[in-house]
């Protein structure tokens, strides 16, 4: 599982260190390859067969509901493979413009994924969870959480 969070840089290609508790869960998938997508002011990074797992769920979504099309034109369509090579990923330019994605980054592990923040953007986003965690705590422990 993805762990923890860690401050990183970029070099001028865009590509990103990946830290080695997240390397070591990649091994356990017998993957070093992730695949990369746009989320909500960030990256989402999963192994190969948890996105394998993502897209199998999505193909079997009706063709016609206009949710699972912005969902599949938006999240799905953004995905790309990116090979780990030396302990690094090169994050293509187009999804480092989506989320807008500078020299300073913030990986944040999510279990079965791991999130890439802009750092400033990372800190504000930060700041919200922290203030509105009371109360999402609060209903999680309702689902047992």
């Amino acid at each position: 599982m993805f762990r923890g969070r860690s401050k990183h840089s970029l070099d001028e290609k865009g590509r990103l260190a990946i830290p080695a508790r997240f390397k070591e869960a990649m091994r356990g998938k017998d993957d070093q390859c992730l695949v990369l997508t746009n989320h909500f002011n960030c990256l989402w990074a999963f192994s190969r067969a948890d996105w394998r797992s993502i897209e199998e769920k999505a193909a079997q979504l009706s063709l016609f509901d206009s949710a699972v099309n912005t969902y599949r034109r938006y999240f799905i369509s953004g995905a790309q493979e990116c090979p780990v090579k030396q302990g690094r990923i090169t994050i293509p330019p187009d999804l480092r413009e989506i989320a807008g994605l500078k020299k300073d980054v913030v990986l944040v592990g999510e279990l079965k994924l791991f999130e890439i923040w802009d750092r400033e953007k990372w800190e504000e986003e930060f700041e919200r969870a922290k203030e509105i965690f009371p109360d999402v705590s609060q209903s999680l422990s309702e689902l047992g959480i």
